[in-house]
């Protein structure tokens, strides 16, 4: 899971990797904004911990993580390649 968070007065955003569900961490950001103050606690992939403050959160963005492909793949020729040999 990707969860990227704004903060205020900040031009960059905080971009965890986690491996809690979507329902968890919106569940967690949720109950942290309700209580109006403390600190939001996510663990990202690697065990790190951030905190971050809730008064300072401006957004939280939760999306699954993206999975990029990068590599090469067999092609095979089409009828008119095959012709022109």
């Amino acid at each position: 899971m990707e969860i990227k968070i704004g903060i205020d007065e900040s031009p960059r955003e905080l971009v965890v990797s986690s491996n809690q569900t979507q329902e968890e961490v919106e569940k967690l950001v949720t109950e942290t904004l309700d209580k109006g103050e403390g600190l939001l606690r996510l663990s990202d992939e690697k065990g790190r911990t951030y905190l971050v403050p809730s008064d300072k959160i401006a957004y939280v963005e939760i999306a699954p993580t993206d999975t990029r492909r990068v590599g090469f793949a067999v092609v095979e020729p089409t009828k008119d390649a095959k012709d022109a040999k």
